[in-house]
């Protein structure tokens, strides 16, 4: 099968490319959008559709996307106070590509995990993931980072 060709460079929009894929790349951000893909949710039912997610981290993955503008934040005028979250029009051209890759991840769940396997026996040792933590640090330096 053909490798589908860009219409840019990678390397003329790396920046772009890079701090775009970076923003919507963490743990939670794109399954908020495929939930909010549904229309306008409240806070409650956002974190209960997004299993796993704490309080404060929904709050801050909200406010990232508020302020990239592919999330609208409404607040309605009643006793209490109702709030509700949606999608902006940006917000709703990346619909089609998250639901995509959120349909390749489950269709091809079970196949890497079948690969996954297969190299952890022929290395003889499951695969760590890579993280990058600050490492303690001696008084008056600054903090090393420490590849794990």
């Amino acid at each position: 099968m053909a490798t589908p060709k860009s219409r840019y460079t990678y390397s003329e929009h790396c920046d772009v490319i890079r701090e775009t894929f970076g923003r919507l790349g963490d743990k939670w951000t794109l399954v908020v959008i495929v939930i909010l893909s549904a229309g306008p949710q409240r806070f409650s039912a956002l974190q209960n559709g997004v299993v796993g997610i704490s309080q404060r981290m929904l709050t801050v993955t909200l406010r990232k996307l508020e302020r990239d503008g592919i999330v609208r934040r409404t607040v309605f005028a009643e006793v209490p106070p109702r709030v509700e979250y949606e999608l902006t029009p940006m917000g709703v051209t990346l619909i089609a590509p998250v639901t995509a890759l959120a349909d390749w991840s489950i269709d091809n769940h079970e196949v890497i995990a079948q690969h996954q396997n297969s190299a952890d026996a022929k290395y003889g040792t499951e695969f760590v993931p890579t993280t990058v933590r600050p490492k303690t640090s001696h008084a008056g330096s600054a903090p090393a980072l420490l590849v794990t």
